[in-house]
């Protein structure tokens, strides 16, 4: 692939071409599944409006047209939250370190969204303590301004889209993902999730968005909660923040 490195990275990473893969594999069956994928790029609304273009209006005589939206950087968190369903996809294309994608990617997984992040320059390493995505696709040897530029970002996002309709063409690839099987607490068998605080109710309970539906949780243990901020929820009791509302 022209301009584009398809080696291991650095500390054992995928390449981007295994990591194009399984985003496509990922978007295609989310697609399958009627799934919408709203498209974000703060740094470069441009590239947002056209990877949304790209999948409506396939330029390919018999390829399906594919539900995608632009949504502007100005207030995209609510845009998303309001618009998107449990089981869309959210699609960011930016630097790492961007405020707005990483605010909405810490969001997705409260809202039931699969995440998708492309980006240019310094990679977003697992475990660096910044937001994580469900797929990573990035250009980690060039520069995110000169990426943006030169079109070696529309490339990335051309590939995704052809790969995407390659999954179209074997239908045994659009079998639901398997469950996930992340660790969980052993004593009471509930892994950590991330949630948004939706309402502060009375006697320390919280109605929360987690994995896209509302609940209610115990929110004692935090002080100060305020609609917009994130907790880890574990055994349905809110154990700490994660981050403050929308501005903050």
């Amino acid at each position: 692939m022209a301009g584009v490195d398809t080696t291991a990275g650095q500390g054992g990473a995928p390449g981007t071409a295994e990591d194009l893969a399984l985003a496509a594999l990922s978007l295609a069956r989310r697609f399958a599944a009627a799934a919408t994928m709203w498209c974000v790029a703060p740094q470069w609304p441009a590239h947002a409006r056209h990877v949304a273009v790209e999948f409506v209006h396939p330029v390919v005589v018999g390829k399906r047209a594919l539900p995608a939206v632009s949504i502007d950087a100005s207030g995209a968190a609510e845009s998303v939250r309001l618009l998107a369903r449990p089981g869309d996809v959210l699609l960011v294309a930016s630097a790492a370190g961007d405020p707005v994608a990483s605010d909405l990617l810490a969001r997705a997984d409260a809202w039931g969204l699969t995440s998708l992040w492309l980006g240019a320059g310094r990679r977003p390493w697992a475990g660096g303590g910044g937001p994580r995505a469900d797929h990573v696709v990035w250009l980690q040897d060039a520069e995110p301004a000169v990426a943006a530029r030169s079109g070696a970002l529309v490339l990335l996002y051309h590939l995704l889209w052809e790969l995407t309709h390659v999954v179209f063409e074997h239908p045994g690839l659009l079998r639901p993902e398997p469950e996930r099987t992340d660790e969980v607490c052993i004593t009471c068998s509930d892994e950590g999730r991330v949630a948004e605080v939706r309402r502060v109710l009375a006697a320390g309970r919280i109605e929360v968005w987690a994995g896209g539906h509302a609940e209610e949780v115990d929110g004692r243990l935090v002080d100060d909660l305020r609609p917009g901020d994130l907790v880890l929820v574990h055994a349905g009791v809110a154990v700490t923040t994660l981050s403050g509302a929308p501005g903050d």
